[in-house]
């Protein structure tokens, strides 16, 4: 069971929706924070929205981001700072922490399961239909990797009046069995690729399924432990004001 997205037209300073024109590139930052607030909306609502100080720490982990960042507080900030220009994120109301939260599915005009998708693809890249499958456990259980290709064909097809294109599929790799699908919020994506014979290009299907289970279950550990400390912090925080 998903648990259901934030409804910020119920928030008193939600920002109105744009008409969605055409996307304009995000910066690596700001796909960052902005997927960063996204997960965690979903993966621990009762710290949701978040500090600052928060955010930070979800940008820079080290489990399920590709590629791993360390952006400073004042990165963060300006990433914020863009976003809210273009009324993907706003600041909440209430308390003396300035909180934040995501606008993306008001703002980009896309359901939830879409966005359940984009999100993933920006913190995690470029992905097949079944590893964004495993990946959207914890933000929303799809039934089969046939319905997450059709919510992907569906952004890949999407209307020129509607902002164009969010996701394209990308060539398959030597090695691979399956291509990988890729946002296109910051940009046409630029990837090497993989040459023949390279670590991990030969995977079999059932040694990458194992790796993936393993890698999801020690995702899921370390989650749980940034929720403890985030909440800890978060008392902290309450302390001290």
């Amino acid at each position: 069971m998903s648990l259901p997205e934030p409804d910020p037209s119920n928030a008193p300073h939600a920002p109105s929706a744009p008409a969605h024109p055409a996307f304009e590139p995000l910066s690596v930052a700001q796909a960052r924070v902005l997927a960063t607030l996204m997960e965690k909306a979903r993966t621990v609502p009762d710290s949701y929205p978040l500090t600052l100080n928060s955010l930070l720490l979800g940008c820079n982990q080290k489990s399920a981001r590709e590629p791993v960042l360390n952006l400073s507080e004042a990165e963060v900030a300006e990433a914020l700072d863009g976003l809210r220009q273009r009324t993907l994120v706003f600041e909440s109301s209430g308390g003396r922490v300035p909180r934040f939260e995501h606008n993306f599915q008001r703002a980009v005009g896309v359901p939830e399961q879409a966005a359940v998708l984009l999100g993933l693809l920006m913190l995690r890249g470029p992905q097949t239909a079944g590893e964004l499958r495993l990946n959207a456990e914890r933000w929303y259980r799809f039934l089969d990797i046939a319905s997450v290709e059709a919510f992907l064909e569906e952004l890949q097809q999407r209307a020129a009046h509607k902002g164009g294109p969010l996701v394209t599929l990308l060539a398959r790799q030597p090695g691979a069995r399956e291509s990988r699908w890729a946002h296109l919020l910051c940009g046409t994506p630029a990837l090497e690729p993989v040459a023949a014979g390279a670590p991990g290009a030969a995977l079999g299907a059932g040694s990458a399924a194992e790796l993936a289970a393993q890698m999801a279950a020690l995702a899921e550990r370390v989650q749980a432990l940034e929720q403890q400390v985030q909440q800890l912090e978060q008392r902290l925080e309450q302390a001290g004001a």
